[in-house]
């Protein structure tokens, strides 16, 4: 009978212990385990529990790498107005309908954007690790700004400009990262005026490293600013535009060793230059006709700077939507089951979902106005954990005290 006693008493002395135990007592590592398979909003929340919660999850390296291999991490697209000036994001989420009851079907979710303060339009230029590079005011005058915002915290500080040249006309920014220095770089194209023709001068700011713009030199000049420059294998791509009817060129420039190459085109391309655009696919660098519309093709380089590795996919209209029919189809994201997503050319955004298993496309619901102009991957990371205590990171909304 003794035993008992002291077998109920221990059980009790157990439970007791067990009813003390909270998430709280886990090591790191679980909680870590824990916290970055929440969706964004449900992390969004725990990050204000506490302070041990806060420097987890915008401070510690291994939450963001956790949080970025999570199947429901994928892509949010930036929502930009007529003047390119960002009007919303949109988080892209499994839902529950027929379409989109497998893990990688999208539907769309509306959300405020935590964009600085600054002179309208504020425009996206680039994004980078959930980080994005802003430009405010007129980026062709002397008077725009840059900022490093992270949207998802709020966060965000301002760079100073390259020396004002009247000679120069700047056109675009684009701000990368590279992986062997883990450094941020800033880079800025700006056209030269004068001469036989116009051509286009490259800067760079390293952050944190460099105390001022760095000349890098001469390169040849994009067809498009706004929507190429599209980052594959740790360099940024684009078509030149020296002569827009010749057959297609296509030049890098890797932002690790900053040095700039021709990389080869697809063999017998029939339309000229004008007639493509460079996108990014699954990691694949590909050239997508933007003319055509049924059928049109896509050449994908599946070995990385292999001129014989590009293959051409034609994809046919047959089965879309009658309210988008007779336009143009751009796709910008593939999903794991080789599902893409596309948008139209149209003013408002219209999105659509084509399954080559299937050959079917289906309309995706929009909560938002504006065309995608962007896509990034939130983060949570800190922009002063990032970029060290040399910056003033400020906030667009006030910083919570945290208990």
């Amino acid at each position: 009978m003794h035993f008992f006693k002291s077998d109920n008493k221990q059980k009790n002395n157990i439970s007791e212990h067990v009813q003390h135990f909270t998430i709280m007592h886990f090591p790191r590592v679980i909680m870590l385990e824990i916290l970055s398979r929440l969706p964004i909003k449900s992390i969004f929340q725990c990050k204000i529990v506490c302070k041990l919660w806060y420097h987890l999850l915008t401070s510690d390296p291994l939450f963001v790498k956790m949080n970025q291999t999570r199947s429901h991490n994928i892509p949010c697209i930036l929502l930009s107005n007529g003047d390119y000036s960002i009007s919303s994001i949109l988080e892209l989420k499994a839902g529950y309908d027929y379409y989109s009851c497998r893990h990688n079907r999208p539907i769309v979710l509306s959300h405020k954007f935590h964009l600085p303060p600054g002179e309208l339009p504020l425009r996206v230029v680039s994004s980078c690790n959930g980080l994005l590079c802003l430009v405010s005011g007129r980026i062709r005058y002397e008077n725009h700004s840059i900022y490093i915002n992270n949207p998802l915290l709020g966060e965000y500080f301002k760079l100073r400009l390259p020396e004002w040249k009247k000679s120069l006309c700047p056109l675009t920014y684009r701000f990368r990262f590279s992986e062997s220095s883990e450094q941020y770089k800033v880079l800025r194209f700006a056209v030269m005026f004068g001469g036989i023709r116009d051509v286009v001068e490259l800067e760079i700011l390293t952050i944190g490293v460099d105390e001022k713009w760095r000349y890098v030199g001469i390169v040849p000049r994009p067809v498009w600013f706004f929507y190429e420059k599209i980052y594959v294998n740790g360099a940024i791509h684009w078509m030149d535009c020296e002569n827009p009817s010749s057959v297609v060129r296509i030049n890098s420039f890797n932002i690790a060793t900053e040095e700039a190459k021709t990389l080869p085109a697809p063999p017998g391309l029939e339309n000229s230059t004008s007639s493509w655009t460079l996108a990014e696919l699954g990691n694949c660098l590909c050239l997508i006709d933007i003319i055509a519309f049924d059928p049109f093709d896509i050449w994908w380089m599946k070995e990385y700077g292999i001129a014989e590795s590009w293959i051409k996919d034609r994809i046919h209209g047959n089965g879309i939507p009658a309210a988008i029919r007779c336009v143009t189809l751009a796709p910008f994201i593939i999903w794991k089951d080789g599902e893409m997503l596309m948008q139209t050319d149209s003013d408002s955004i219209r999105l659509v979902s084509y399954s080559r298993k299937e050959n079917k496309y289906r309309r995706v619901k929009v909560y938002g106005n504006g065309s995608a102009r962007s896509i990034c991957i939130p983060t949570f990371y800190s922009l002063k954990t990032i970029m060290g205590d040399n910056f003033q990171v400020s906030y667009v909304y006030p910083k919570i005290e945290i208990a």
